[in-house]
């Protein structure tokens, strides 16, 4: 896995060993960053991080500050050794926590928010009710979130959805 562009072009992050953690492929992060290409002085939030691919991509790309939030010991070893190849240690903080209790009591806003859960968990929607319920979001902000094809977004929030790309084992929604 590489990053696809900006400041660490081309720059390979390691994978979080086993198979417990599902990464985003590099054609399916090509496609993300399409849709939406505004990461210069973003403040990110990058939840079920794992190898960190997706805020690393944002701060090659211009983003100001990624929070990570991750909770798998083997995930944040990953997460770690990424960061420090990169050298952005200074732009970043890594949470470990379960997202559910950090979107409960973070006190920050985010321009863009990345949601990639663990597929057919249930997630994705009582996550999403809570990030809007505590207005996480910046108001001209973008979620973006991958998730199994099979768990829906649910209808409350289909309104703000404006994009929605799904293959058969990944779908994508953006919403703002």
């Amino acid at each position: 896995m590489r990053i696809i562009t900006g400041a660490y072009k081309g720059r390979n992050l390691a994978l979080v060993p086993g198979r417990g953690t599902r990464p985003t492929t590099s054609f399916n992060r090509e496609m993300l960053f399409s849709v939406h290409q505004d990461y210069q002085d973003k403040c990110v939030l990058d939840l079920f991080a794992g190898t960190g691919s997706f805020g690393l991509e944002a701060l090659s790309r211009g983003a100001v500050w990624v929070d990570f939030v991750e909770f798998a010991p083997p995930a944040i070893g990953t997460l770690l050794h990424n960061i420090n190849l990169l050298g952005v240690g200074d732009y970043c903080h890594i949470w470990r926590k379960r997202v559910e209790a950090y979107i409960k009591t973070c006190t920050k806003t985010y321009d863009i928010i990345f949601m990639d859960p663990p597929y057919d968990k249930n997630l994705v929607n009582p996550n999403l009710e809570v990030i809007f319920e505590r207005e996480l979001l910046n108001p001209d902000g973008i979620i973006v979130i991958e998730h199994s094809p099979k768990e829906a977004i649910s209808e409350d929030y289909t309104p703000k959805r404006f994009a929605y790309k799904s293959s058969k084992s990944s779908s994508f929604s953006w919403l703002s």
